[in-house]
């Protein structure tokens, strides 16, 4: 049988490797589709530019094969998700509408739409303008509040405001870096008619939401015909500042009833979005003092961090999904098939700006590998790399290396995890 031609939009080794472990991967040639280094190495995104580079590329590999492009798919948040639907119209293959995918990326108008379907379960907003000198003054919100761009990845220029000096404090940080993501956004919005009452509020324009707290986790699933499937949940565990992610588990423990009251949620908002023919993921609260599920945010892809936990677990990545979802093919996720009952994704942090001094050597990496059976060692800091030169980090702290655990129980999680730091070398010289 031939193969059919999968495209991955800034596909890398790493994530191939876990593509071509997928239940069908046999029946597919996976191909990257621009450079990965565009999307990973850099804040400048020249989307226009991009777009048609992406498009030539598919061209020639049509005039120099004659072989078909049967998928274009992608794994990644901005600027992948959002380039997806502008290339694949032009080669006529599946991916949701450019419209639904902006419901559910542009904060604001992703909030006008739940609040018209699903209003008990998302904060107070306001949309308002960094620029403004008078912006404090228009947010009709108590504190605290939280504010963040209408369009960021990661938790990248997001700020806990918990009175009026640290809204002054965090502006200046928004005002120089925000057009970074903002303008190639802007650039998105202009390929839509966008309602008044969203045509507005651009790129360069943050939101405000009341706080929402409980325990988090991420829903990932997908939409394939209307019909909205989930494929697990993930926990999502901060450090003790409340904001810095220490690790992300599966599964989920979370009582097996709410779990299904955030599945009958996802049912009602994925279609209310319009959004089809894809994967997605959907991060929730949930409030046990006031049992109550609070909807945080709409990916539209699934989420990378979780790629490697679901192997381990299931036996397969749920990067299956969006290749299924891509090729108008029913996804067959396996469930509790892979090497471990639990894994997790642990995030080793530091939280002061330094130079690193020493990073862990290809010995280390694999002495963990022989010592703590089932663990992937990616060091994000390397000798010399000042951390704040870090992309993709949060405003409180530097994520210097990911290690992806499987193991027989959360405790087993974190013992690995210790021992994993004992083996690994980070010495960094902190910055005054």
């Amino acid at each position: 049988m031939k193969r059919k031609n999968v495209f991955v939009v800034g596909m890398n080794d790493f994530n191939r490797d876990l593509l071509e472990r997928t239940p069908h991967a046999p029946e597919y040639t996976f191909r990257s589709l621009l450079d990965p280094a565009e999307f990973l190495e850099t804040y400048e995104f020249p989307i226009a530019d991009m777009v048609q580079r992406g498009i030539e590329q598919l061209n020639q590999f049509k005039q120099e094969t004659g072989e078909s492009i049967d998928a274009i798919c992608g794994y990644m948040d901005f600027p992948v998700s959002t380039m997806l639907p502008l290339i694949c119209k032009e080669f006529g293959t599946r991916s949701p509408s450019l419209e639904s995918l902006l419901k559910c990326e542009h904060k604001y108008w992703s909030r006008v739409e739940q609040q018209k379907v699903i209003p008990d379960n998302i904060p107070e907003f306001a949309a308002f303008d960094p620029f403004d000198d008078d912006a404090l003054s228009r947010i009709d919100l108590p504190y605290p509040f939280w504010i963040k761009p209408i369009k960021s990845t990661g938790s990248f220029l997001g700020f806990r405001i918990n009175n009026e000096e640290d809204f002054v404090a965090a502006i200046p940080h928004i005002r120089e870096h925000i057009a970074l993501i903002g303008d190639p956004f802007n650039y998105v919005l202009n390929q839509v008619r966008l309602p008044p009452e969203i045509a507005g509020v651009g790129g360069a324009h943050c939101m405000a939401e009341s706080i929402i707290s409980g325990r988090l986790c991420t829903q990932e699933g997908y939409s394939q015909n209307g019909r909205v499937e989930s494929i697990g949940i993930v926990d999502s565990i901060r450090y003790e500042n409340g904001i810095s992610f220490f690790r992300y588990e599966y599964p989920s423990t979370l009582p097996y009833k709410i779990q299904e009251r955030m599945q009958r949620i996802t049912e009602t908002i994925i279609p209310a979005m319009g959004f089809d023919d894809s994967a997605f993921n959907i991060e929730y609260y949930w409030n046990r003092e006031q049992d109550r599920i609070w909807l945080l945010e709409i990916n539209t892809r699934v989420s990378q961090s979780h790629s490697e936990v679901f192997r381990k677990v299931d036996g397969a990545s749920n990067q299956a999904v969006t290749v299924d979802a891509a090729l108008g093919r029913d996804p067959e996720f396996p469930s509790q098939r892979g090497e471990f009952p639990r894994a997790a994704k642990f995030f080793w942090r530091l939280f002061e700006d330094g130079v690193v001094k020493s990073a862990p050597t290809p010995e280390e990496i694999e002495r963990v590998g022989k010592e703590v059976p089932g663990t992937v060692v990616r060091p994000q800091a390397t000798r010399g790399m000042r951390l704040s030169d870090l992309l993709e980090q949060d405003s409180y702290s530097y994520a210097i290396c990911h290690l992806f655990i499987g193991g027989e129980d959360q405790k087993e999680l974190l013992d690995k995890y210790i021992r994993c730091q004992e083996l690994l070398t980070f010495d960094t010289e902190p910055i005054q």
